[in-house]
């Protein structure tokens, strides 16, 4: 049996920034417009006036400062708002797999090994931009991958569910070596006319190379053990796919989008999510002292804060839980990956760590970590 180990991993961050002045900016100009057209339904008192967003209620619920985007016009268009992306040929590389393929170099640049040497991809993403082929596949061909491909979707939880199926495969020997890769455009479904939700997400792609521990060539972090559980829930759902068009009702359908149920998603994920590490972790035999730092789901910065204290018993120091979603918003699977990937590179031999991700199905996985 082999010991799995992440030997590289990188990030790729798109160019376009928006700031939550200009969401706001935007977001406001689009509910004057929205107002306006409904002035008569407001008067009669059958409809609510859509209500101003502001940058300082997007920092208390959420802590996200800004976001990046693949493309920004079309979000900040107030006739619009949602992203502009060219169509592209069948010829051409999709956009995911041309975002993989920046954080896939990354990563095995810094692994020391070529897209030759790998021989399993799995793209672990919360929204594919095609049913098939897959994406996975797309990617395989475009590093010059060997063996097998195929994609995964855990929603915000698809990273370490793909983390665990690419140990597992590592360690029994059915995959010499693996790329997970998580490539996640989410201003696409996100539901930007929406005051509640329209600050939460931002795109992203993360890739991590897993192989035996004892081929890697530089530092590494062992996979000592990793746990995934689901359960169901409708608290966070997104009806849209191919079926769409097989429905009489065409319109702009609010369920179409991301949706969510804030409240309920808060009380019900933090206890279950606290309770798995607790349990993962008593289960390898580990304590909190064992824990040098926690890389978590980055979707709010209370949820982070609620589970650190949590799993930890205290408050966690400065460094312990790092937070990225300051810059990059939430961006569902790859946020853990990004704060493991920014704010790992400090920790010696011997400090271990937990990839802890969560979110709809609902899901939960953590991937137990030490440095060597």
């Amino acid at each position: 049996m082999n010991q799995p180990t992440i030997s590289g991993h990188g990030i790729f961050t798109p160019s376009e920034v928006i700031t939550n002045d200009e969401l706001v900016e935007a977001f406001n100009a689009y509910a004057d417009l929205w107002n306006a057209k409904n002035a008569a339904e407001i008067e009669a008192g059958k409809a609510e006036p859509m209500a101003h967003s502001s940058s300082d209620f997007i920092v208390q619920a959420s802590g996200i400062e800004q976001r990046y985007v693949i493309d920004k016009t079309g979000v900040l268009d107030p006739k619009r708002m949602f992203p502009r992306l060219r169509s592209r040929s069948d010829d051409e590389p999709g956009v995911m797999a041309e975002m993989a393929l920046d954080a896939c170099t990354k990563a095995l640049e810094m692994a020391g090994r070529t897209g030759s040497e790998i021989d399993l991809v799995i793209c672990a993403s919360s929204n594919q931009e095609r049913a098939y082929p897959a994406i996975s596949i797309e990617i395989q061909n475009l590093i010059g991958a060997q063996g097998f491909a195929f994609d995964m979707n855990v929603a915000c939880s698809s990273a370490t569910f793909g983390i665990q199926a690419a140990a597992d495969m590592v360690r029994a020997g059915s995959a010499r070596r693996a790329l997970v890769v998580c490539p996640e455009i989410c201003s696409g479904h996100l539901e930007w006319r929406d005051r509640d939700c329209h600050f939460i997400f931002g795109d992203v792609c993360t890739a991590v190379v897993i192989e035996p521990s004892d081929e890697a060539k530089g530092a590494k972090f062992d996979i000592l053990s990793t746990r995934c559980a689901t359960q169901f829930s409708n608290n966070i759902r997104n009806n849209n796919g191919f079926l769409r068009r097989t429905r009489d009702q065409m319109e702009d359908r609010r369920d179409m989008q991301f949706m969510q149920n804030g409240r309920k998603v808060f009380k019900e994920v933090l206890p279950m999510v606290s309770q798995h590490i607790r349990d993962h972790m008593d289960a390898e035999g580990w304590t909190a002292d064992d824990l040098k730092r926690m890389w978590l789901h980055q979707a709010n910065k209370a949820m982070n804060d609620f589970i650190g204290k949590k799993v930890l018993g205290r408050t966690p120091e400065a460094g312990e839980q790092p937070n990225i979603l300051q810059d990059y918003a939430n961006t569902s699977s790859a946020g853990s990956i990004i704060a493991f990937s920014k704010y790992s590179n400090d920790l010696e031999p011997g400090d271990r760590g937990v990839i802890c991700s969560f979110g709809a199905g609902y899901s939960v996985g953590s991937v137990l970590l030490e440095r060597r």
